[in-house]
């Protein structure tokens, strides 16, 4: 993939450079080589956490199939499998197909598939790709329909390995009642090109950080988790060398992981999804993390890896100031972001903003940046001055960018990842 003008943060006066070979220009985001906005992602807090969340499913004796649409990078992606991710998860089959072309041999479709061009796309995919395993998710008697009608239409010979979903009152999508996702599970057996692969659900809407409340919430869903996999292994529906239970978001993860691992006779793998934790955040899943931290007793948990860095571009009045980055370029959908620190061009390290700086709103293009007026001149924010920010919902911030620079501790640009949402 070559970088060029056209990407967001890309040098514009600069010729065209691969994405591989990033990190060698020399460039530093201190010393101004990058324009603002940019989001960045620190390397140390990356490699911290994919290896924390693969001694954590290690531990415990589960996998992981973190959801790749999280990111869409495939180099993050390479980067998880490495560490020993046992596949990626996707939202779609668009997604699915980029997640294949870069790569990536076992893939879950988190989400129901069953519209005639998808359908199609899949079938493409897995006869382009032998080597390539897919499971998407099955919740109701009119999609076993529709998959059969396009089967038809299309004459098609193709084979799905698909999960059965297990959902929640009011929430997302799943079977809501247990007879009524055994009764589908006995018709998938029945159903030509359908083979049953395992179990999913997810519990991500549970969480609310009130101990108690997600302790017998999420133990209660996984118990019917159980209770429907031991009832479809009793009647001989699974047609697959192994069983899959999945579950697992990023806020609550650790719940699921108590009961993910299979009670079953033949062999059964638990899988967890959770996709944020690579990068994590500094507010949301920060919250949530440290209610993980305080159910396990643990002193550290996630780092927050990303940042999205901008300047100040005005002080137009007094306890007022405007930076160069907007909705355009960060997420707001759960929270602002949130100033951590400040720079001038050409330092050599960065240093915390003074507690009474904060991001009251944002336009497309801009953040109000609030402050006390009356604060000495040193902590009040100057023209050019950068400032970098914690982000709230990784997902939300990576949709905005086509590539991210990976940097180190003091901000020197190491090497970069693709974006392609």
């Amino acid at each position: 993939m070559q970088l060029n003008a056209s990407f967001k943060g890309f040098p514009g006066h600069l010729a065209p450079v691969e994405l591989s070979e990033v990190g060698a220009q020399d460039w530093h985001i201190l010393r101004g080589d990058l324009p603002f906005p940019l989001a960045i992602i620190k390397a140390s807090s990356l490699n911290h956490n994919l290896h924390w969340m693969q001694n954590f499913c290690k531990e415990r004796g589960l996998d992981i199939a973190p959801h790749g649409k999280t990111t869409m990078s495939p180099e993050l992606y390479a980067m998880q499998i490495k560490a020993g991710a046992w596949g990626i998860s996707f939202a779609n089959v668009f997604q699915a197909s980029m997640g294949a072309r870069h790569g990536v041999k076992r893939i879950i479709i988190a989400n129901q598939v069953y519209q005639s061009p998808d359908l199609d796309a899949l079938a493409l995919l897995l006869q382009t790709h032998s080597d390539l395993s897919v499971y998407f998710l099955v919740d109701s008697v009119a999609q076993i329909e529709a998959i059969q009608h396009w089967r038809a239409i299309r004459q098609s010979k193709t084979h799905f390995t698909v999960l059965l979903e297990l959902g929640i009152d009011g929430k997302r999508t799943g079977c809501r009642d247990p007879a009524q996702a055994l009764a589908l599970a006995r018709l998938i057996k029945s159903t030509q090109g359908l083979q049953l692969c395992g179990i999913e659900s997810y519990e991500g809407a549970l969480a609310t950080c009130d101990h108690a409340h997600d302790q017998t919430q999420v133990a209660a869903l996984m118990h019917r988790i159980q209770a429907l996999a031991i009832a479809c292994e009793e009647e001989n529906l699974f047609e697959h060398d192994e069983v899959l239970l999945t579950a697992g978001g990023s806020a609550i993860f650790d719940l699921v992981a108590e009961n993910l691992k299979p009670h079953l006779q033949r062999p059964a793998r638990g899988i967890l999804r959770s996709g944020c934790y690579i990068t994590h955040d500094h507010l949301q899943y920060r919250k949530m993390l440290q209610c993980v931290g305080e159910r396990l007793q643990l002193r550290e948990t996630l780092k927050p890896a990303l940042e999205v860095i901008s300047s100040i571009q005005s002080c137009p009045e007094p306890g007022l100031a405007l930076l160069t980055m907007g909705k355009r370029d960060v997420s707001y959908d759960l929270d602002l972001p949130v100033a951590i620190w400040r720079a001038n061009m050409g330092d050599s390290a960065v240093q915390a903003v003074p507690s009474h700086w904060h991001i009251e709103a944002l336009n497309d293009q801009h953040a109000y940046l609030r402050y006390d007026a009356n604060a000495p001149l040193s902590e009040q924010p100057q023209l050019g001055q950068m400032v970098g920010s914690g982000i709230s919902h990784p997902c939300t911030t990576f949709d905005k960018w086509r590539w991210m620079p990976v940097v180190n501790d003091q901000y020197g640009v190491q090497s970069a990842i693709s974006v392609n949402f």
